[in-house]
């Protein structure tokens, strides 16, 4: 029985050993998500992205500077329409044959018998 004895201790002892030698460690490479070359396609149609935005932004921005232009430059077209309007009003007041021969009755001249027209442009 001595003998099985030490036989079993010697497999037993050597085993391990042969196993642990043959114990081989692998690493794997984890691979990511995306591949190097859909990254970059993916950077790329990013990048165009962003200059689309910002050329939409920098369009509509001076597309509102231009319009606001143009309400300053049509408020300033109404009033000096409306200035012109009201002198021709006071055009029209001022150029009455009523008032004109009551400022030259006032002034010393005398009218005979005539008809005052008004004069047109």
């Amino acid at each position: 029985m001595n003998t099985n004895h030490a036989k079993n201790w010697q497999q037993s002892y050597t085993q391990p050993e042969r196993q642990q030698q043959k114990k081989i460690v692998i690493r794997v490479k984890k691979k990511g998500w995306l591949t190097k070359g859909e990254k970059m396609i993916y950077a790329f149609f990013g990048l165009i992205l962003i200059c689309i935005g910002i050329y939409i932004v920098s369009f509509s921005s001076s597309t509102d500077t231009l319009n606001r232009d143009l309400q300053t430059l049509e408020q300033k077209v109404h009033k000096k329409q409306v200035e012109n309007e009201s002198l021709q009003f006071e055009i029209k007041e001022l150029s009455k044959p009523e008032r004109i021969t009551g400022i030259a009755k006032e002034n010393g001249l005398k009218t005979q018998n005539t008809k005052v027209k008004r004069a047109t442009n």
